[in-house]
């Protein structure tokens, strides 16, 4: 289950009039920007006329003793984010997505899942805000457990309209709206390879790791690991984007995954732990540069295999940053839901998804990268592989499962103001870890 939630601001202005569950469940992907699988969606609606405003998702909890206190935290988080953005909702939508389990039909996901929408419609109640609708949406066909009338809502369900045949498909394409696909074809983009060479990524990880800790231990060496990290990411970036894309999401995966050897993906995938040079690489966040940026972070993501599994952090959270700057709100959603998935205590993702979340303008925090970035003292001292800010103590974990390297000296880290530092982690430790 993915524990976080996921809201959105308030819809656009442009106005379309759904009436009934077949219309709302049409309306769904283009809400979200995908097909949200596996899913709540919890939709607020205002005024009168029920126009819509702030929406929420979360993966459907596995256990059905964790309904009660998710639809309470669910309906607490919409009705008081909406109150946060200006108005309270007058009313909630709620739709609840899966596909049947292998022997089980779509009407048994219906029954199955029917507590869970009477918890969501009983929590909405206890802050006095109406649930208009409950709806299922499972293997192509919809239910309303809100409608009695089997004229409308019949109890084998209803089929979904086909794709781009609804008027809310034609207003979509109108508005330049895409529909990314399923969210778990978005998540999967971002998961560790599956295939024969993850293995030999696995080994390039582990040599990365026993060339470059002891350099990023040393201070002089650290800088010269910095300066190097971002000098190989920028090649591997002109490389990306000298190749035009192939078509689709999976081609140009593919081809972006044999422009990266496994020996480069690793020396970047470690520099990057380092929260400086990690900082300076979310620099690349506009213009020519995102997009080959955000193709290699999450080509990176990609190569974070085995062990290294949260070492993914850095890369998702670059991906996400690079998605949000971008105007691509679900893909940055996505990217920073997986990278707290891998690491939930990782601050940069944190602060990002709370500030996506919110609806608050990336604006803000590009203006304060675009500063760093033309800062004449920070660009000489890139040149040079010196640091124009004070230094960090570093933190070195080894990967899970593998032998720790000998301490050379680290202390507890130094956070940067904002971000509070931890002298502990749970489980499932990594090789360097010099900041979040």
């Amino acid at each position: 289950m993915n524990k976080h939630h996921e809201p959105t601001g308030p819809a656009d202005e442009q106005q379309i009039t759904l009436r009934g569950p077949a219309e709302l469940a049409d309306a769904l992907p283009y809400m979200m920007g995908f097909h949200p699988n596996d899913s709540i969606v919890l939709v607020a609606l205002h005024g009168t006329r029920g126009r819509f405003g702030g929406r929420l998702r979360l993966g459907i909890p596995r256990s059905p003793r964790e309904w009660s206190p998710v639809a309470q935290q669910l309906a607490e988080c919409l009705i008081e984010g909406s109150e946060r953005r200006g108005s309270r909702p007058d009313g909630v939508v709620v739709f609840l997505c899966q596909d049947p389990a292998e022997g089980e039909t779509s009407h048994r996901v219906m029954e199955r899942l029917r507590p869970l929408a009477q918890r969501l419609r009983t929590a909405c109640g206890t802050f006095d805000v109406p649930v208009y609708e409950a709806i299922c949406i499972s293997d192509g066909r919809f239910w309303s457990y809100c409608c009695p009338d089997s004229r409308c809502c019949p109890p084998e369900g209803d089929v979904l309209a086909l794709p781009g045949t609804s008027v809310m498909a034609a207003a979509a394409a109108y508005a330049g709206i895409q529909v990314r696909g399923t969210l778990r074809q978005m998540e999967a983009r971002l998961e560790p390879m599956a295939t024969a060479s993850a293995a030999d990524q696995e080994k390039a990880l582990d040599a990365a790791g026993a060339a470059l800790v002891p350099r990023i231990l040393d201070g002089e060496g650290r800088q010269q690991v910095a300066a190097e990290t971002l000098a190989l990411a920028r090649r591997l970036m002109k490389r990306i984007a000298e190749i035009p894309r192939p078509g689709g999401w999976a081609e140009t995966d593919v081809a972006d995954d044999r422009l990266i050897t496994h020996d480069e993906a690793a020396a970047v995938v470690l520099g990057l732990q380092d929260r400086e040079t990690r900082d300076r690489a979310a620099e690349w966040m506009e213009g020519a540069e995102a997009d080959p940026a955000l193709r290699l972070w999450r080509a990176l993501s990609r190569r974070c295999v085995g062990p290294y599994s949260e070492h993914a952090a850095a890369p998702l959270t670059l991906a996400g940053w690079v998605a949000w700057s971008s105007g691509d709100e679900p893909g940055a959603r996505v990217a920073l839901g997986r990278a707290l998935l891998v690491d939930p205590e990782y601050v940069f993702a944190r602060l990002l998804h709370q500030a996506c979340n919110e609806g608050l303008d990336p604006e803000a925090l590009r203006s304060c990268l675009r500063k760093e970035h033309g800062s004449g003292a920070s660009a000489a001292a890139r040149e040079k592989g010196e640091r124009p800010r004070r230094p960090r103590s570093q933190r070195v974990r080894p990967p899970a499962g593998k032998k720790r390297l000998p301490p050379a000296g680290t202390r507890p880290e130094k956070s940067a103001p904002g971000n509070r530092g931890r002298g502990s982690r749970r489980s499932g430790q990594r090789g360097t870890r010099s900041g979040r």
